[in-house]
């Protein structure tokens, strides 16, 4: 390993889950001329990215991707992927000196340890980033970031395969990639809640252009926040306006009772004004009164109209 008859640096990667993210990666490293020996996938989505994004590259079973790969790339949930390891090792399927790089953000390089024991060379990469498992994500990988963790000796491999791919390398130790991975998917995935429930909002209000509405508010804040932090917080929360909540929370309580229980707003609304009521009282942002008035709005949609 790897093959003579490939350029020096190149490898065969195998990719074991064609899902969004997996062709994607395997895309990236073929662009930077290493070999795609081998992909599996089952779903029909997975059978078409392998068609559309490694065109030519056959699909087939897990153990003979494994099989064929110098660099086999794991792109599987994050609740399947010990297993799948563990499984693979008991057939005896890892090699000597393979690469072996999953994806998956919970988990750090310790789940590779069955691969590891077999001799072959485990590392964690993670994309923080979004994927639509489409080319624009292709486009999207220079300028992004890549939590990495390994163990020292091998780091530098992880940290090289990152950049060839276009991203930033941030090394996340092994014993915070549970927190590492749960900011994330706090920052991105319940921001897609939150912009589905005000999208549902305004068109159950008959506002129409909730996407040119919303668009340029969302971007600013996101920016705003990144750069700055808690310093950019507006709003009603923020300055104190216990009368522009209780307005808020009355009109949310009449939209969410013709809905069903699972579309409702108003908790998630209450929920994260008292968080940010929370932070805004630990950093002095409001004066205790009007804490209070926003706390007491807040404690009243709780407790209904009849407490």
């Amino acid at each position: 390993m790897p093959r003579p008859d490939r350029a020096a640096g190149r490898l065969g990667v195998g990719v074991v889950g064609a899902g969004r993210v997996g062709a994607v990666l395997a895309s990236a490293l073929r662009a930077q001329g290493h070999a795609v020996v081998g992909a599996s996938g089952v779903s029909e989505a997975s059978r078409e990215r392998i068609e559309l994004l490694l065109p030519g590259v056959p699909r087939l079973e897990v153990a003979e991707v494994v099989r064929r790969a110098e660099l086999v790339l794991l792109a599987v949930p994050d609740d399947a992927l010990a297993d799948l390891v563990a499984g693979l090792a008991a057939t005896g399927a890892w090699q000597a000196g393979q690469l072996v790089v999953h994806t998956s953000g919970r988990h750090g390089a310790a789940v590779l340890a069955p691969a590891a024991a077999a001799g072959a060379i485990g590392l964690a990469v993670h994309p923080a980033m979004t994927f639509t498992g489409t080319s624009l994500d292709l486009a999207r990988l220079p300028g992004s970031s890549m939590a990495v963790t390994a163990p020292a000796v091998v780091l530098p491999v992880a940290q090289a395969l990152v950049i060839e791919m276009g991203a930033e390398p941030v090394v996340v130790p092994e014993r915070a990639r549970a927190a590492y991975h749960a900011a994330l998917a706090h920052a991105s995935n319940h921001v897609v809640t939150v912009l589905a429930q005000s999208r549902q909002l305004l068109a159950d209000a008959g506002v129409e252009g909730a996407a040119g509405l919303l668009g340029p508010l969302v971007l600013a804040a996101v920016d705003n926040a990144v750069r700055s932090g808690d310093l950019a917080l507006t709003g009603p929360v923020a300055r104190g306006d216990a009368g522009t909540v209780r307005t808020h929370l009355a009109a949310l309580a009449a939209a969410d009772a013709g809905r069903d229980p699972a579309e409702a707003v108003a908790p998630t609304y209450r929920a994260l004004a008292t968080a940010t009521l929370d932070r805004a009282r630990h950093q002095r942002r409001l004066a205790a009164t009007a804490a209070d008035a926003v706390e007491a709005a807040l404690v009243a949609a709780t407790d209904g109209p009849d407490a």
